[in-house]
């Protein structure tokens, strides 16, 4: 079976510039991802031309089946030199990895790669080649499922410096913070989120450098099938239920309707909790074979604002949907945290509750909860599909 890359990342400008000096190329494609971070010399403008111009040689090159060798060539003779320093410099780590899971990484300069296997670190071994006067250094190794590729500028291991840390965070800091950070369910952007904002309370909130972290996680690809109201033609119920129950990953089933009808047409009985877990959200029902069955248009705008406060990067709220049991965190968590993608299958039956008929059509709170949701979802390198019926 082929992986899943969930990515992510994010930069810490150095404290009064406008620009990053680093810079993250992710380019991605059936058979494999290709992750490179580049740290230009300095900051400010200068230093993110030449992060830029690294990044997009690099993985347009490996992308097209270059060489290292002739990778490094090309950004010596490409590389704009340094009017102050005379020099063209700019470190990188590169961090290829195929379908299978077997991954290449090439490393100049940078703070050294971590990858965690069930939380702990995987050695690698590493050997060096000199191109262009560059020391290169390069492994190889096959990656699992729940793998976590770790990457980050040297403004990581700067952290600190000067203000709270003498010798600022040292890379073996850096590391038991990830072993102690990590969870087997953990996504790639929760693991950045939290050494990103790790660092800039190092820095006391102005960082001296530009500091940059970008995360792979190798998933095992899990979609979410969500059904959300009945079609439009109840002559489609039995063939769009049918559907959901023969697919593959999650099956989710929200709206009182909709559950109604799966119910029927699969012959299975739906079970309504008389349990408010939460007051301001509808209890949850089961159907067997079906992994979350809830109520509608609530539940979806309360999925919502969890989604939209993990997104912002609310340290903590990740934590906290694991400890509420309502409908909306369960919907929220499995989405987040359990599944690669999602597929939404929107019903556009009208219910007078939520429809002003006076409205055009997409202005219909349930397809702009859906359309909310699908777009946080994306932000969070899902893949997103929505099939209106």
């Amino acid at each position: 079976m082929s992986l899943y890359f969930e990515t992510s990342h994010q930069s810490l400008n150095k404290y009064g510039e406008e620009l990053c000096g680093d810079k993250v190329e992710i380019l991605k494609t059936d058979k494999e991802a290709i992750i490179v971070l580049s740290d230009g010399l300095g900051s400010g403008v200068k230093a993110n031309i030449l992060a830029s111009l690294t990044s997009r040689i690099v993985a347009s090159m490996l992308k097209e089946g270059a060489d290292i060798v002739d990778v490094i060539e090309t950004i010596a003779s490409t590389l704009p030199v340094c009017s102050e320093r005379h020099v063209a410099y700019s470190t990188f780590t590169i961090l290829r990895i195929s379908e299978d899971g077997e991954a290449y990484i090439a490393e100049y300069d940078n703070p050294e790669i971590v990858i965690l296997r069930n939380g702990q670190p995987l050695p690698l071994e590493k050997h060096q080649v000199v191109v262009a006067g560059k020391t290169i250094k390069e492994s190889t190794v096959k990656l699992q499922p729940d793998d976590i590729c770790v990457m980050f500028s040297d403004g990581v291991v700067h952290a600190g410096v000067g203000k709270l840390l003498n010798l600022g965070w040292q890379h073996k800091n850096v590391l038991e913070y990830l072993e102690r950070s990590y969870k087997k369910d953990i996504s790639a952007y929760t693991m950045q989120r939290l050494l990103l904002m790790a660092c800039d309370n190092l820095y006391m909130g102005k960082p001296g450098d530009d500091t940059t972290v970008a995360v792979c996680k190798l998933r095992t690809p899990c979609v979410a099938h969500i059904m959300v109201g009945p079609p439009i033609d109840s002559a489609n119920d039995e063939r769009v239920v049918r559907e959901l129950l023969e697919s593959d990953g999650k099956k989710i089933v929200c709206g009182g309707t909709t559950s109604q009808i799966v119910s029927r047409i699969s012959g299975r009985p739906l079970d309504v909790s008389l349990n408010y877990v939460c007051p301001d959200i509808p209890p949850t029902a089961q159907i067997e074979g079906i992994d979350l069955v809830t109520e509608g248009v609530i539940t979806l705008g309360k999925a919502l604002e969890h989604i939209r406060r993990y997104q912002s990067g609310q340290i903590g709220r990740e934590n906290a949907l694991h400890y509420q049991k309502d409908g909306a965190s369960q919907l929220a968590q499995m989405l987040i945290e359990q599944c690669t993608g999602a597929q939404f299958i929107v019903g556009r039956a009208l219910n007078p509750a939520h429809q002003n008929t006076d409205l055009p059509l997409n202005l219909n709170l349930k397809l702009r909860l859906v359309t909310e949701i699908a777009r946080y979802l994306r932000m969070m390198d899902k893949q997103v599909t929505v099939k209106y019926i």
